[in-house]
């Protein structure tokens, strides 16, 4: 299975969009959203939910109080203020490190896992999903992205797939790393913005630090003239290959409120520039095999 990953380097530049767009487009695929904080690919699927679970990612201090001797060293080395006066945990502050574990002369303070977010896979019109959602507060999203890959490999040799969609997450945190482990190609997805430009410089820079074979695309691209233009001179200086520009749409949401890509409107130009960019990218990443 060829591994293609949509990354953005920031949020709302249209990465989920043209993602959802390359579903709707590629066949014989399963679909993934490694964006575990905010993950909306389903979105434009309506998914049947077929197996689920929960995920336990992190840890927290558990006190049995009938052992506990009140010697208060465990709040004397607690640096997240977890541990009040009267030394009772509140585990919304609790990190998990342990250390008050380590120092519990009783042994009254255990280390239990913490149901950290929840995964699923399902059923879509455009075929099978794996997703999943991270607690607010939680920190685990690396481990939980790979949760969720181990889950879209398993689908992917049920139905025999030959590549995998995957959404990750904005940004270049955690969620970003654990998502390009393993790929075979990343598509990054700028706007025509300064801002988009900046963010297009750092994610590169991760993906190069990789070695992943990655493709440009600027979504808005008329929105100035001057900035994808220079987004364009920044991709010839980096040898990134351009796949092309995504105009402004407002049909891209509204099919997007009807559950929908753009891909499946004929009038729609954001549409047609998202087959163009699939064709374009499906000629030179079979080149560059």
């Amino acid at each position: 299975m060829k591994r293609i990953l949509f990354l953005s380097g920031k949020g709302g530049t249209g990465k989920t969009s043209l993602a959802g767009a390359f579903a709707v487009l590629a066949k014989e695929k399963v679909l993934v959203d490694c964006d575990v904080d905010a993950a909306n690919l389903h979105l434009l699927l309506a998914p049947d939910v077929v197996d689920e679970g929960e995920f336990e990612g992190s840890k927290e201090a558990v006190k049995d109080s009938e052992a506990c001797t009140s010697c208060g060293k465990c709040r004397e080395v607690c640096r997240f203020q977890a541990i009040d006066e009267d030394l009772a945990i509140d585990l919304y502050l609790c990190e998990g490190c342990g250390a008050c574990v380590y120092v519990c002369p009783v042994d009254a303070i255990t280390l239990s896992p913490r149901e950290s977010g929840h995964w699923f896979t399902a059923s879509t019109r455009l075929g099978p999903l794996a997703s999943a959602e991270l607690y607010p507060g939680e920190e685990t999203s690396g481990k939980l992205v790979m949760l969720v890959k181990q889950k879209a490999g398993e689908l992917g040799k049920q139905v025999k797939a030959k590549r995998l969609i995957i959404d990750g997450a904005p940004g270049i945190g955690c969620p970003v790393i654990a998502s390009a482990s393993g790929v075979d190609a990343v598509i990054l997805v700028t706007e025509s913005s300064l801002s988009g430009l900046h963010d297009l410089k750092r994610i590169l820079g991760v993906v190069r630090h990789f070695r992943i074979p990655a493709y440009l695309v600027i979504n808005k691209a008329d929105l100035s003239e001057e900035v994808s233009r220079k987004i364009e001179a920044f991709a010839a200086l980096q040898e990134l290959p351009h796949l092309g520009r995504i105009p402004y749409d407002r049909k891209v949401t509204e099919r997007m409120v009807a559950g929908r890509s753009a891909v499946e409107d004929e009038t729609s130009p954001a549409g047609a520039a998202m087959q163009g960019i699939f064709a374009r990218f499906t000629e030179a990443f079979r080149d560059r095999r």
